[in-house]
């Protein structure tokens, strides 16, 4: 199989039974072979602006905790940003956080279209898959995004190790906000660094609330998950909420054991 017929869309444990699905839209700094003549420059997939970095490490010991399903698609946002619209010019970036993405400047409508047709369709079609599935099999569903984020942007440092985004269905959020909170060594950011305004909340916003089930996004600075301890305790840090919180969430026939 070539590069180009492999699928960027990858799954973990899809057909996980435990009460989440996990997300992680940004796990990935991988250009794949049809995007490399565009020439994104080598030093940018080190940083922030590529991926997040440690999401997809948390997320990854997340599902094995909790025998959640996770999707995430192996492709740098650079090429395309599977957690926006498509009609957003955030989708394709011709410059982030100050930083100029001269392979996108010339990005034809075409070329966009090819994006959304090769990842971002893909991606959220298979996120609309398990959803509808589990559903189908009266499954106990919420939805988590993990997300990573850096420790300052644009000169101003941000205070807070973990933040977390949500819009007007907030159970799952005010349980992981309550649960992080009982440790008083955590700043714990509400709605920051980010909130649904800042158009990053596409993923969660388009699959969870149509369906109405509980879901929320978990941004953790990056510099909290830069090596596998950080990471690991990370995932158990939130595993251990998530566990407490599922019969209140989901009812006391749905506790992950």
């Amino acid at each position: 199989m070539t590069d180009a017929d492999r699928s960027p869309i990858m799954a973990t444990n899809p057909d996980g039974t435990g009460p989440f699905v996990i997300v992680c839209d940004h796990a990935s700094n991988t250009i794949p072979e049809a995007y490399k003549s565009f020439g994104f420059a080598g030093d940018a997939l080190a940083t922030h602006i590529a991926w997040d970095p440690g999401a997809l490490a948390v997320a990854r010991h997340l599902s094995a905790t909790l025998d959640a399903p996770l999707l995430w698609p192996d492709v740098s946002r650079l090429v395309i940003d599977c957690n926006r619209a498509p009609e957003v010019s955030s989708l394709i970036v011709t410059e982030s956080e100050g930083r100029p993405v001269e392979a996108n400047r010339a990005v034809s409508e075409v070329e966009r279209a090819r994006r959304l047709d090769r990842i971002h369709t893909p991606y959220h079609d298979a996120i609309d898959a398990c959803l509808t599935r589990r559903l189908a099999a009266k499954l106990p569903t919420a939805l988590i995004a993990v997300h990573s984020y850096t420790p300052v942007y644009f000169g101003k440092a941000r205070p807070w190790q973990v933040g977390i985004v949500f819009d007007d269905e907030r159970r799952l959020a005010d349980l992981l906000i309550n649960g992080l909170k009982a440790d008083p060594a955590l700043a714990v950011g509400i709605n920051e660094p980010y909130a649904p305004a800042d158009h990053v909340y596409y993923t969660v916003a388009r699959h969870a609330g149509p369906r109405g089930i509980p879901a929320a996004m978990i941004e953790i600075r990056n510099d909290e998950i830069d090596d596998e301890i950080g990471q690991r305790n990370w995932a158990d840090r939130l595993a251990d909420i998530l566990v407490a919180a599922t019969p209140g969430l989901l009812g006391a026939d749905h506790a992950v054991v």
